[in-house]
């Protein structure tokens, strides 16, 4: 490729790679401000479905979730188009790896489930997690 198709696309994968670092950040600002939303809600009597710890805890899941998505992204622009080596492609193919394994795992987390099984509906009478 040419010096300035490689450049911009080099600008493009760490501008991305930019992105998911403010996704992680910004999704644990918001994870951090519904776990104290929850907590004020519980402390003025309101009923809640899950504490304030299991709020965070889902909120910042989701957040790693869709950092760890577009961070992948960024991998393979720069991985298939700059870094066009062996060794960066099997060191994507581990990322890739670990992101899926995460994945699983969070989303047995956020949910209470396997990916895979059919959604139960929640109840407000059992929450997700201890209070």
């Amino acid at each position: 490729m040419a010096d300035s198709t490689v450049s911009l696309v080099d600008t493009l994968g760490r501008a991305v790679e930019f992105a998911g670092v403010v996704v992680l950040i910004a999704g644990m600002v918001w994870a951090t401000l519904a776990a104290a939303l929850t907590s004020l809600r519980r402390w003025r009597g309101d009923t809640v479905v899950t504490g304030p710890y299991w709020t965070f805890r889902a909120s910042l899941a989701r957040a790693i979730l869709l950092g760890l998505e577009i961070l992948i992204a960024a991998d393979i622009i720069l991985t298939v188009t700059v870094n066009a080596t062996i060794e960066s492609a099997v060191v994507l193919v581990l990322i890739v790896f670990v992101r899926v394994a995460l994945s699983f795992t969070l989303t047995v987390e956020i949910d209470g489930r396997w990916p895979w099984q059919t959604p139960r509906e929640p109840s407000v009478a059992t929450p997700k997690g201890p209070i």
